[in-house]
């Protein structure tokens, strides 16, 4: 092991991993999904039959194909048609009324509101017999027009679901301020900002195997919550949950987008019930950019006051939010920017309000920071506005409205109740990282030279939630010792790319005082863990992890008090240490693990564990050098300074904070999904959605504070969103300054070469005083 950083890393970077496409079953049958090409219309055909004429196919079905309740076998159930793919909610709003009737189809039957959505579906003796049996479907769908911004969907003139509008949820959080805030302050700044549409994008795209097995289903996913999965898939097949088992293996990365029951997912389960043999679908990429989920999505407009001295006043953000073309989890997503709309400054009136709004657009689901990059961006670039309107370095207008240390904690007008911070301090800690005074002096030198490019400083300050809502906090498992003294670690989490096997394990030993070596981690099957909640929303060290440590301390004190026992002495003449039990009196008497075993027969412990909510924060920033007549900005630096609370793993923390902060760079500067009459430009696959590569990443100066969480006896925050919460605004507003435009709203993501060298023309700021 001690070859490797991590304990997976032997096994993945030898190909030793398995994943989903790895899993051989005899006698599996790929599917194959027809997809619409148009983004919205009238579905006025589907004819499979040729399709089922193709060698090697084993059959082809449209919804009307699927829409009668299948005779099944042993394994039937009256339920058995092709059901809407199942709705999970956010357990804190009442989105039921966004979902009635506007159900989405597993197969499209009487309309298309997506570009890619499935038409039919082929099953093939292999992908490549199923891929020729999907060309022979022929089918007929009358296009209508379709809308793909919050703007235009929101005016109703094209509706998704006839006789329902497109806003299919409205939300506020805060109270609304009086006008005499906004007539009263010295200073108000307004601004229009658009978060675009994003792809995930993760090395392996989504993945299900089916499975039948007598009179149960087991299904093999690369999936971010195994347990919901299960009951999902258990509820649309009618059986009781312990007959659908869930087994997650290898998976490569997954940000959000694998941990909802897809309408793919539907399918394959119902098929491989209905057939009595296995079914697997393997997205591809070209496949996974039409119509895997989308993140961000929001139009957002901006008013903020301040008084003559940079103290805030108000700040009001209206968010029309692009949920795609069904109410699914998405629809409340964006309640996630509203309640974190304060950031980390105690601005005394602060009100946000959200309307979810249908687009002809694939589904929006969270992606990596799911909300507060959102409120991030709005906040931290309406700040620098502020900071050019007032004549003040935007380093101390920000040091002027943090919320002190000494209030914590600290409960927003949003309704959000902040455990601990230190704002000030990871801003101090980022600008002497970066050596704000000198690219400070560098900018002033190079606008007094005439050939010099012209170069601008970012920043971003933010605060984030972590670990999930109310309700959702917690976490299953448990452990056990063998007779050998192995420890198995069992826990209702999901890996995707995290490092648990390397976290939970030391953690697991350490608690214990074992070598890390004798710890095996179970996780992501619901045999052999029967409950859990999964991998989402920076929960692994602070929820699952704290979970581990009180599961491998309830079982130190049963081991005591089996040895208590055996020994015929009281549990406090009895101690723990290095992983085992000693006597406390004479020191003499000692057993491990494997002895106290053998002698008292199985050792386990399983339990149920509750944190409490986090808010990592942390502050970053960028130098940037635009050159204005090609549009194009180089990144000179970029720091990263966030504060997770206590880190349970350095290297991983740290890894975790390059990437997000890599993907912030990408929604900066890169990432979009420009459409054309409804259907997305991506036919060129990554040609045309472009990701940062090595040769675009700057220098990254990663630092770390440390400002432990009350929530928790771990002191763990999340760690894994920061960069795509704190880069991007930090990126947006060092290009801002450089160029010195009057107009910021100029400068929408993505800052393409055409968006930075349009603004580049635009009046500069001293040009309109």
């Amino acid at each position: 092991m001690e070859q490797w950083t991590r304990r997976e890393d032997e096994r993945l970077l030898t190909g030793r991993g398995r994943y989903v496409a790895d899993i051989e079953v005899p006698g599996c049958l790929d599917a194959v999904f027809v997809r619409s090409e148009v983004g919205h219309g009238t579905v006025r055909a589907v004819d499979c039959a040729a399709a089922r004429n193709v060698p090697g196919v084993v059959g082809a079905w449209s919804a009307a194909d699927l829409s009668e309740p299948p005779s099944c076998g042993p394994a039937a159930s009256g339920r058995m048609g092709l059901p809407p793919v199942p709705y999970t909610l956010l357990a804190r709003l009442s989105t039921e009324e966004a979902v009635a009737g506007r159900e989405w189809p597993a197969l499209a039957k009487d309309r298309v509101r997506y570009a890619g959505e499935a038409v039919a579906v082929v099953l093939g003796e292999d992908r490549y017999r199923a891929e020729d049996g999907a060309a022979e479907v022929s089918f007929r769908i009358d296009p209508l027009p379709a809308v793909v911004t919050p703007f235009a969907a929101a005016a109703d003139s094209v509706r998704l679901f006839d006789g329902l509008s497109n806003i299919a949820f409205q939300g506020e959080a805060g109270q609304p301020i009086e006008e005499s805030v906004w007539q009263e302050a010295a200073v108000v700044v307004e601004g229009r900002y658009r978060q675009q549409l994003l792809m995930p994008t993760p090395m392996e795209c989504r993945t299900i195997l089916a499975v039948p097995e007598g009179d149960r289903l087991t299904v093999w996913s690369g999936h971010q919550m195994p347990h919901r999965l299960r009951r999902e898939l258990a509820s649309l097949l009618g059986w009781p949950v312990d007959r659908v088992r869930v087994v997650v293996p290898d998976t490569g990365g997954a940000f959000g987008s694998k941990s909802a029951a897809f309408p793919e997912f539907v399918v394959v389960a119902c098929l491989a019930v209905k057939l009595g043999r296995a079914v697997r679908w393997i997205e591809d990429r070209l496949e996974s950019m039409l119509v895997a989920t989308r993140g961000r999505g929001q139009d957002q407009r901006v008013r903020l006051a301040a008084d003559a001295d940079g103290r805030l006043l108000g700040y009001e953000l209206k968010i029309d939010a692009d949920v795609g073309a069904y109410p699914h989890l998405g629809v409340g997503l964006p309640m996630q920017t509203a309640w974190m709309a304060t950031g980390p400054y105690a601005t005394p009136k602060v009100h946000a309000t959200v309307r979810s709004v249908l687009t002809n657009t694939m589904v929006t689901y969270p992606y990596r920071g799911a909300g507060r990059p959102e409120a991030t961006i709005a906040l931290e670039r309406a700040m620098d506005v502020l900071a050019r309107r007032l004549g003040m370095d935007p380093a101390e207008l920000r040091r002027r409205n943090f919320v002190p240390p000494d209030s914590f904690p600290y409960r927003t007008p949003t309704g959000r109740c902040y455990d601990s911070g230190n704002y000030a301090a990871a801003l101090d800690l980022a600008l002497e990282t970066l050596d704000y005074g000198t690219w400070r002096a560098e900018q002033a030198r190079r606008r007094t030279d005439p050939d010099a490019l012209p170069l601008g400083i970012g920043l971003s300050c933010y605060v984030e939630r972590s670990g999930g809502e109310p309700g959702g906090l917690h976490e299953f498992g448990g452990i056990e010792v063998g007779a050998d003294g192995t420890v198995t670690a069992r826990c209702g989490a999901a890996p995707s790319g995290q490092g648990h096997e390397t976290v939970f394990s030391a953690l697991v030993a350490g608690t214990l005082g074992v070598d890390e070596g004798r710890v095996r981690l179970v996780e992501g099957d619901t045999d052999r863990q029967p409950e859990g909640v999964g991998s989402f929303a920076s929960r692994s060290a602070q929820v699952a992890g704290a979970m581990l440590q009180h599961a491998s301390r309830l079982l130190i004190d049963e081991a005591r008090e089996r040895a208590a026992r055996l020994w015929d002495v009281s549990v406090d003449e009895v101690r723990w240490s290095d992983g085992a039990v000693h006597a406390a009196k004479g020191g003499s008497v000692t057993m491990g693990l494997a002895e106290l075993v053998k002698a008292t027969g199985p050792l386990r412990v399983d339990d149920r564990f509750e944190a409490g909510m986090a808010f990592p924060f942390g502050a970053h920033a960028a130098v940037a050098e635009v050159d204005p007549e090609l549009g194009t900005v180089r990144l000179l630096r970029v720091v990263a300074v966030d504060d997770c609370g206590v880190v349970l793993n350095p290297t991983i923390v740290r890894g975790q904070a390059l990437g997000s902060a890599v993907q912030g760079i990408g929604q900066a500067l890169y990432e979009g999904i420009p459409y054309d009459d409804g259907v997305p430009m991506v036919a060129s696959g990554l040609l045309d959605y472009l990701l940062p590569t090595f040769t675009e990443v700057p220098p990254i100066e990663i630092r770390d504070m440390c400002t432990p969480s009350p929530s928790t006896p771990l002191g763990a925050k999340g760690a894994g969103e920061s960069g795509c919460i704190g880069t991007p605004a930090a990126i947006v507003n060092a290009v801002a300054d450089a160029l010195q435009i009057a107009d910021p709203d100029l400068l929408q993501m993505p800052l393409t070469p055409d968006v930075v060298w349009r603004a580049a023309r635009a009046p500069k700021r001293e040009e309109v005083r």
